[in-house]
C-alpha cells in the first residue's frame, strides 16, 4: 500500500548547504556531463564529502 505523499510534486528539499570557494562546481557539473571520474583531495574535515553530497542532489534535481 502506497502512504499519500504530503508535499506536492514541485516542492524539492533543500541542498545541502556549501559555500562554494572557487569553481569548483562549474568543475564538478563539466566532469559529470563528460562522465568524467573526479578526484577530490584535501585535509580531514575540509568539506569533500559535503561538496559531493550538495553536487548530488544538485545534479538530481537537475539544478545543475
Amino acid at each position: 500500500m502506497n502512504a499519500p505523499s504530503h508535499l506536492p510534486a514541485k516542492v524539492l528539499p533543500p541542498l545541502p548547504w556549501y559555500l562554494p570557494v572557487a569553481d569548483e562546481v562549474s568543475l564538478f557539473e563539466a566532469a559529470y556531463a563528460a562522465q568524467m571520474p573526479v578526484l577530490l583531495k584535501g585535509p580531514t574535515g575540509c568539506g569533500k564529502t559535503r561538496f559531493v553530497e550538495h553536487m548530488a542532489a544538485r545534479l538530481a534535481q537537475g539544478t545543475g
